[in-house]
This record gives structure tokens, C-alpha cells and sequence, in this order.
């Protein structure tokens, strides 16, 4: 079994409303993906609380039977779908792939 998980940091804005719309709007269309990839085992988006200027705002945890689900995952269209929009608001992301 292989799990990935991404944490990201989103763009700030003057407006901070929007920031907390992106991250709402971005939660909710990778929830969605749960149903749109059969190769997804399990996924759970969080949005952080923690106020340190270290901490990410989002965190993405997903698992698949193998690397090879994981692969397909990432090439599907319906990601990429999703990672304009990440791609637009974010300004950091932090990646780790590894087998349990």
C-alpha cells in the first residue's frame, strides 16, 4: 500500500475571505475526486487551524494499492482538472510518497 500526502500553502490575499474560499472551494473538488478515481483506497482533506508562520493550509492524504495506482491517479484527467485550480492559488506545496 502506498500513501501520498501533499500539504499546501495558499496564496495571501487583502481580502482574507478569499483565501478561506479557495481553500474551501480546493477541499472540496479533491474530496471530490474520491468518486471520480477508482485507484483511490482512501482520501481526507484538513485544513489547518494552527496560526505558526511554519504551518501549511491544507493537507492532502490519500492512499492506493500501489505506485502504479498513484501514477494513474496523477495522470487522470480529473486530477488535472484540480491542479489548475491548486496551481492558481497556491504558492507552496510539500510532497511525500511512501509504502506502509
Amino acid at each position: 500500500m502506498v500513501k501520498h500526502i501533499v500539504m499546501l500553502r495558499l496564496k495571501e490575499y487583502d481580502n482574507k475571505t478569499q483565501k478561506l474560499e479557495n481553500a474551501l472551494k480546493l477541499k472540496k473538488a479533491l474530496e471530490g475526486l474520491r468518486t471520480l478515481i477508482p485507484q483511490i483506497d482512501s482520501l481526507e482533506v484538513g485544513l489547518n487551524f494552527n496560526e505558526k508562520q511554519s504551518a501549511f493550509d491544507l493537507v492532502l492524504l490519500t492512499t492506493f494499492e500501489t505506485e502504479d495506482d498513484l501514477e494513474i491517479y496523477r495522470l487522470h484527467p480529473e486530477h488535472k482538472k484540480v491542479l489548475v485550480f491548486l496551481n492558481t492559488v497556491t504558492s507552496e506545496t510539500a510532497v511525500v510518497d511512501y509504502e506502509i
